[in-house]
């Protein structure tokens, strides 16, 4: 198996800053390398999902920025540094210009991508 870089994933989505490049590692599990703008808030993007939020879950580190994720029960800000667990039903705010590496199951992940992109219209 092969490592992967940010520079050697393709880009899954883009527009206005925003970036995802994803590439498939494995036991139905894809890494992404995300970077969000301040003031990035993808509730719009979700509107339509269950509970207008992503539905697939995500485990990662915060390189970089401030995070507020905004859940059913309440919200939490994630600083630089932080290693996370978000599980569905989570909406992504950016604080600061954000860039983050994740791993999430990959058919669960390509759904929601494809939601956001027909929301993008």
């Amino acid at each position: 198996m092969t490592a992967v870089t940010r520079d050697g994933a393709p880009v899954a989505m883009e527009g206005g800053g925003v970036e995802l490049r994803l590439e498939p590692i494995g036991g139905g599990m894809s890494v992404g390398f995300v970077r969000l703008p301040e003031g990035t808030d993808l509730g719009p993007a979700f509107k339509g999902l269950p509970g207008d939020a992503c539905q697939c879950p995500h485990w990662g580190y915060l390189k970089k920025g401030r995070l507020r994720m905004v859940f059913e029960d309440g919200e939490r800000v994630y600083e630089e540094g932080s290693a996370y667990y978000w599980g569905p039903g989570h909406v992504p705010v950016a604080l600061e210009d954000c860039e983050f590496v994740e791993f999430s199951p990959t058919e669960e992940f390509a759904k929601v991508i494809d939601h956001v992109k027909a929301q993008a219209g």
